[in-house]
């Protein structure tokens, strides 16, 4: 077995309610993880708890609210969370390593190449890649925050093309209402889509020490999905539970997926990128950048939002503002604001550009 697995583990999974390492649970996932290691899977970890292991330590009674508070935190219990990791996994002969990414260097497209050969070659050594992210210099000013590492753990396992990605969670899978407040609620076993109907029964905050409800979770198998990932979201506790949910027959909800990977330039566009303005399009322009593979015409656009250039990122999206994927735009937003509906005829006599269509489907990704 040669498959790239990527496993998240969250806050609560790791620490007490009362914040700090909870070194049992430490050295479980380690077992669990080496077990996984040894069978000959390539593992990669994404971790949280920086914050809730550090907090206590330096003197705060709570899970602090305030940035600066939290990034204290973080630059201490960062130290302690991968102490606590080299030890558990250095009885298995095992070396970890530690990356700490921000979505900024998600949106930096060499910068994250640059991360990806780190972890290709930790891979190729047996090592172990150990991802957080670096709470301490990340904030939601410029560039949100992953935040609850869900979806950070999605993102890497799509850019490293994992077979799966397991986020353990204290649920066992999703059901169609909360278990814990109606007993009749019913697991979902599996998805091969996910619509708003599984949004909706997805919901509910994380715990004290944590930040991410289901919603998150669901978000990230999405995303995982759409980089041709299948996930896993469910309890991982006993002995032999984490081969259990890679080999299918865990105690969760699979999300099967049909679509191949995605190259590094399409993961950019529809993951990383920031989108700089919208615009939206007509019935016939979904059809054809949906199901018949084609560009964005002026003809098929009815109206834009933003103040956007040439070789920008934009939104595209239907009549009822649902976001239909990701493209470079070829127009600036006043030349699209000039001959919206147009075409491409009467395009050619109102603006110069270097290219007719307003997005070319090879700069495209549908999401």
């Amino acid at each position: 077995m040669t498959d790239r697995i990527v496993v998240k583990i969250g806050s609560s999974s790791l620490t007490s309610e009362e914040g700090g390492l909870n070194r049992e649970r430490i050295q479980y996932f380690a077992s669990e993880l080496a077990s996984l290691h040894q069978s000959g899977c390539r593992v990669i970890l994404v971790t949280s708890g920086a914050v809730a292991a550090g907090f206590r330590l330096i003197g705060y009674s709570t899970k602090p609210k305030i940035v600066h508070e939290k990034q204290a935190a973080a630059a201490v219990g960062q130290a302690l969370l991968m102490q606590a990791y080299q030890e558990a996994f250095h009885g298995y002969g095992i070396v970890a390593a530690q990356i700490l990414l921000t979505r900024a260097d998600f949106s930096n497209r060499r910068r994250i190449q640059n991360a990806l050969m780190t972890i290709e070659e930790l891979l190729r050594l047996g090592i172990i890649p150990i991802i957080n992210e670096n709470d301490t210099v990340a904030t939601d000013e410029l560039v949100p925050k992953f935040g609850d590492n869900d979806s950070l753990s999605a993102l890497v396992a799509a850019m490293t093309k994992a077979a799966k990605l397991v986020i353990i969670t204290d649920m066992d899978g999703l059901y169609t209402e909360d278990p814990r407040k109606n007993p009749q609620a019913i697991k979902i076993e599996r998805v091969d889509q996910i619509s708003e109907d599984i949004m909706k029964v997805a919901g509910g905050a994380g715990s004290s020490v944590g930040t991410g409800g289901m919603r998150s979770k669901i978000e990230a198998a999405r995303i995982a999905m759409r980089g041709g990932v299948h996930a896993f979201i469910g309890k991982v506790q006993q002995e032999g539970d984490l081969k259990l949910a890679v080999d299918g027959i865990g105690s969760g909800t699979y999300f099967d997926t049909k679509l191949d990977s995605l190259s590094m330039k399409k993961q950019w566009l529809g993951f990383h990128s920031i989108p700089q303005g919208s615009i939206t399009v007509d019935d016939g322009a979904v059809i054809a950048l949906l199901n018949g593979g084609k560009s964005l015409l002026p003809a098929g656009v009815t109206e834009i939002e933003g103040d956007f250039h040439p070789s920008d990122v934009v939104e595209v999206k239907n009549q009822q503002g649902e976001t239909l994927g990701r493209g470079v735009v070829n127009y600036a937003a006043w030349q699209i604001q000039a001959v919206a509906g147009l075409t491409t005829e009467e395009v050619k006599r109102r603006v110069e550009v270097s290219r007719i269509e307003v997005i070319h489907r090879d700069e495209w990704i549908t999401l």
